[in-house]
């Protein structure tokens, strides 16, 4: 694992193909996209392998451009005569669509013609025994803990790796190659009618950075232990805490709304938020593309446009959205290079002290609910209408008293941003996301 089958210079020369044959079937511009994947998943359930999977693919995607009609086509044939038929069928496309005056490549000058290799690619060319051994560990590990853990739905190990190149006519032509390994584990604790599965995970660019299986087993373990004999709780407003890994989701959620396909349809309640505030004053969201071996790390984004470190919040205020070429070409705005996504986003607070660890932020809270799991998917991001079942803890004194289940939260997105009470210095990065446990002033809690 980790040798691919193609080098970066073999892209290139498929790329400039790809391109040579738009040109000659008559498109005024084209840009491409191929790439090669490779991988291994193991999964072992009470000591046994219950799943392997190799996984193997390779793409080649070609969008055209007659005048400001687009099309698009895609091929796993690397055959010169297979990049042909798939290049005139994505110019048969754009011949029968609408013109639109948004649509085309960025300009030249935002390219990242001279961009260097992000360095993100760690091979792990770890075998399917020695996957299964680790990914055993990790299972034994939340075995051990305690033996009210009578049940698995077992833990993985995954190995993956990619490369691609992006190319235009505009003459833009790099890429580069990306590795991401996992471990995991999912125990199941109690018996009966009071049972409880949680989960934990390390996922990182480099297999030497992934969190020990014991590690990873024995926390897994923890959670789903403190979820037994869990209740309800009382209807009513309260303070809600959310754990770091929610919080990130909440990341999410502004991104969601603060994206330019979501922002020109009139679909997001951040409709022409630029430049107010939308968080407390303490609140910071910082984007920087270049974080060593981060996620979310990319000098360039899908598009080829230089990407740059920003602030999208500065003290409460939205100072960015995220856009493309073309949602920034219908908003009437510059691209922000987030063609694709954004790039390693952290949330943080000017009142959070090295000591707001996650007890003190329980403290900070005194009363209300603590959010380890949030289940369904109701966000109304026209509204920002905001409801969610909920697994947790009720906290009381600054403690947790019992978990409690069978409940939903619900708000505003828009009173949830600004209601940020505090963010804690207990800092974890779930993909591209970073953030500390965030707590809100205020929700709407239905228990019974």
């Amino acid at each position: 694992m980790g040798q691919f089958a193609y080098t970066k210079t073999q892209f290139q020369d498929l790329a400039a193909l790809a391109l040579k044959e738009a040109r000659q079937a008559g498109a005024s511009d084209a840009a491409v996209e191929i790439s090669e994947g490779q991988g291994l998943s193991v999964n072992v359930r009470r000591g046994k392998i219950e799943q392997v999977e190799h996984n193997t693919d390779k793409g080649l995607d070609i969008t055209v451009y007659a005048g400001q009609r687009k099309g698009h086509a895609s091929t796993s044939d690397f055959s010169p005569e297979a990049i042909r038929r798939t290049v005139l069928a994505a110019f048969d496309i754009a011949r029968y669509t609408a013109e639109d005056d948004c649509a085309g490549l960025p300009e030249p000058e935002l390219l990242a013609k001279s961009a260097r290799d992000p360095l993100l690619y760690h091979p792990w060319d770890v075998s399917v025994e020695a996957a299964a051994e680790l990914a055993r560990r990790a299972e034994d590990a939340a075995f051990a803990t305690d033996p009210r853990i009578r049940n698995s739905e077992g833990a993985s190990v995954s190995a993956q790796h990619m490369h691609f190149v992006l190319a235009n006519s505009r003459g833009f032509s790099n890429g580069y190659a990306t590795s991401r390994h996992s471990l995991s584990c999912v125990p199941i604790a109690g018996r009966g009618n009071d049972m409880q599965r949680d989960y934990w995970y390390s996922s990182k660019r480099s297999a030497d950075d992934l969190a020990a299986p014991e590690a990873v087993g024995r926390y897994a373990a923890e959670r789903a232990l403190s979820r037994l004999r869990a209740r309800k709780m009382p209807t009513g407003q309260y303070p809600v805490l959310f754990e770091a890994p929610l919080a990130a989701g909440l990341i999410g959620s502004l991104v969601h709304a603060a994206s330019g396909g979501t922002l020109y349809r009139k679909a997001s309640f951040l409709v022409d938020h630029l430049g107010k505030q939308i968080m407390p004053g303490h609140i910071d969201l910082l984007e920087d593309p270049k974080v060593p071996d981060g996620m979310g790390t990319a000098p360039f984004d899908d598009e080829g446009v230089r990407t740059r470190a920003r602030r999208v919040v500065r003290a409460g205020r939205l100072e960015g959205y995220f856009l493309s070429t073309y949602s920034g070409r219908k908003l009437g705005m510059p691209t922000t290079g987030n063609a694709g996504g954004p790039h390693n986003l952290t949330l943080s607070s000017r009142l959070t002290r090295p000591g707001d660890d996650l007890p003190a932020m329980l403290r900070k809270m005194h009363r209300g609910l603590f959010v380890i799991e949030l289940m369904g998917h109701g966000v109304n991001y026209v509204t920002g209408d905001y409801s969610r079942g909920v697994m947790g803890f009720w906290v009381d004194g600054g403690v947790i008293q019992y978990p409690v289940q069978e409940i939903t939260i619900a708000g505003n997105l828009r009173s949830m941003l600004l209601g940020m009470a505090a963010v804690g210095a207990d800092v974890y990065q779930s993909g591209s996301r970073s953030t500390g446990s965030v707590l809100i002033d205020s929700m709407t809690v239905a228990g019974h």
